[in-house]
């Protein structure tokens, strides 16, 4: 098996219901655009908040996938 190289990115998804969705959102929208997706890491959450309360979740993931240049 020859050796591979991949390519990580950073990508912030939102959801108005959790951060588990939110992560989710990131690598779907990953998987549409990229091939050979491999490993998703969340690095950071956070909630944007209006007028005190929580109006959108946030997750900041690393997608790393197979790099074909």
């Amino acid at each position: 098996m020859p050796d591979s190289v991949y390519k990580i990115i950073e990508l912030v998804g939102t959801s108005t219901v959790s951060w588990e969705k939110a992560a989710a959102a990131a690598v779907e929208r990953a998987g549409q655009h990229l091939r050979d997706l491999r490993i998703a890491e969340v690095v950071q959450l956070d909630m944007h908040l209006k007028d005190g309360k929580v109006e959108t979740y946030r997750a900041k993931v690393k997608v790393s996938f197979k790099y074909q240049g």
